[in-house]
């Protein structure tokens, strides 16, 4: 197999802690569901779990576009989270090099 696979495949799903579940908790539900389901049902079962999600994603994002449409349209500001992501990222710093040194043991 190419090592795309691994790094991104089934392996590495279960090597990090995805919505923190551990990759033993991850193949106990693989196991049950192969149990319940039978190897012969499953790929359909998850092609239908991962079409729809699909299209949650993609409603999702038109959902997003539309909006971000009308607010240009009526000359609302759309760039405030970025705004507020900056100021957060500069607060954030600032908290980092208090911290750095406090732990350094002096200010």
């Amino acid at each position: 197999m190419a090592d795309g696979y691994f790094s991104h495949g089934f392996f590495y799903f279960c090597t990090m802690n995805f919505l923190f579940i551990s990759g033993a908790e991850i193949f106990f539900v693989v196991f049950v569901s192969v149990l319940i389901f039978g190897s012969d049902k499953l790929p359909e079962i998850v092609r239908g779990l991962a079409k729809g999600m699909r299209q949650l994603k993609d409603a999702t994002e038109d959902i997003k576009r539309e909006i971000k449409k009308t607010a240009d349209n009526q000359g609302l500001d759309t760039d405030l989270g970025q705004e507020i992501k900056k100021e957060f990222n500069e607060v954030k710093k600032s908290v980092e090099d208090v911290g750095g040194s406090i732990k350094r043991g002096g200010m």
